[in-house]
């Protein structure tokens, strides 16, 4: 059973990037399963900082192959980008270590710009998108409308097709939305050059999935954004558009169940979201601020300030069901030693009633009260510790009452940004 699955816990932002690095070092080949370039996975490697947005985090693993599967959308242009980047910092980018599926979808320009324009059609009721036209892809998708990544094969009628999209948005654009229509001739430019790079890389990838499983290779698989975004499984609507549990693992790389024998949870010593969306114990304080900046919470495909609050057990434990968790990856502790006391949220009070479990009605969730628990925190730097002994006693308290809380063996701690500041358990 090779297959490892890694799982945001909470809503994306967990440092699932600095985890698949972790992991990707017994792998023998790291896929991508969903999602497109509104993921953001950072790794630090000594100096180099690499930010990561459609690349599997595996990468800067020299020994690891790199699979983009079928379960995500791609933005040509922006991955043509990226892996310059990438051999720009001395990673082997060649197709003998990357493939990608013929059955990913294509983000186009079109794509984009209808994001935007939703979103602004929206006002008040905005979803919180990245704009990167992740939900108009989707539904292309899903309508059975869109492009597939094999077409890349034929760049010059890849562009033709393009164009052809770029050119029915544009009567939306300027007709409903009053827009200005794009420039179709210098996309179809752009289209035709990001084919001709990429068609190198074109596979079968689930058959090259199932060949590596079936000889014992380990797999591990990587997902975007985290749980409570899914968009079966999260409050609808203020979710991602496609799934990120772990069984987005098993349809959008194309194997069984019977492989999967870890499903690695990632969740941070506080909670933070991005976008619109309820969030149970969500900080509008100083404190809230502190973790902030602290933790740097600025998106790394955005930038948007992203909004903190306390750590929800209540979430993980929803969290834990619906992926079958194996263990936990606690990360960002370090951000937590600055404060004198740290509340973890155990339960919910909704309309005059003490729960435990997950509302998933949103209008429920948005009128829950978090019932929180208190502990001392610690008020030392832990950025040097490497074993759970390193810890004060009130930092390895609180991890055990994370681990007590949730029924999860803790694996991994973060203590700080680089490769090697953690703890293993």
């Amino acid at each position: 059973m090779p297959a490892t699955i890694l799982i945001g816990a909470q809503w994306g932002d967990e440092g699932k990037g600095r985890v698949a690095d972790w992991l990707a070092r017994d792998s023998y080949a790291m896929a991508r399963y969903a999602g497109g370039d509104n993921a953001g996975h950072t790794v630090m490697v000594g100096e180099k900082q690499f930010k990561l947005h459609l690349t599997p985090s595996g990468i800067v693993q020299p020994h690891v192959r790199c699979i983009l599967g079928s379960g995500m959308v791609i933005n040509p242009t922006r991955l043509v980008q990226e892996l310059d980047m990438l051999a720009g910092q001395g990673v082997d980018i060649s197709p003998q270590r990357i493939q990608i599926s013929t059955r990913a979808h294509i983000i186009t320009p079109a794509h984009m710009e209808l994001d935007g324009a939703e979103e602004r059609a929206r006002g008040g009721e905005s979803i919180g998108t990245t704009r990167r036209g992740i939900g108009p892809a989707y539904q292309d998708k899903s309508a059975r409308t869109g492009l597939l990544t094999g077409e890349m094969a034929d760049p010059e009628t890849f562009a033709d097709k393009v164009l052809a999209s770029v050119k029915q948005a544009n009567k939306l654009l300027v007709n409903y939305y009053g827009l200005e229509a794009m420039p179709t001739d210098e996309i179809a430019a752009q289209a035709c050059n990001a084919a001709q790079r990429l068609a190198p890389y074109l596979s079968e990838t689930s058959h090259s999935i199932n060949e590596m499983l079936e000889v014992g290779q380990r797999v591990l698989c990587e997902g975007a954004q985290g749980t409570l975004l899914d968009l079966d499984h999260g409050h609808y609507p203020y979710l991602t558009s496609s799934s990120a549990v772990a069984g987005g693992a098993l349809t959008g790389l194309g194997f069984g169940p019977h492989y999967v024998d870890r499903v690695v949870g990632v969740a941070k010593a506080y909670s933070t979201r991005v976008g619109n969306g309820p969030f149970p114990t969500e900080l509008l304080d100083d404190t809230g601020d502190r973790i902030r900046t602290a933790g740097a919470e600025f998106g790394t495909t955005t930038g948007r300030p992203r909004r903190c609050g306390w750590l929800d057990v209540v979430i993980l434990h929803y969290a834990r069901r619906v992926n079958g968790l194996t263990e936990l990856v606690l990360t960002k502790l370090d951000v937590l030693s600055d404060l004198d006391e740290i509340k973890i949220a155990v339960a919910y009070e909704l309309d005059g009633r003490r729960i435990t479990q997950m509302p998933l009605d949103t209008a429920a969730i948005a009128r829950v009260q978090p019932v929180y628990e208190t502990l001392p925190g610690w008020k030392i730097d832990i950025s040097s510790a490497r074993r759970l002994a390193d810890l004060p006693q009130n930092a390895r308290r609180y991890v055990e009452h994370v681990r007590d809380l949730t029924g999860l063996p803790i694996t991994m701690i973060s203590v700080g940004p680089e490769r090697d500041q953690a703890v293993y358990g």
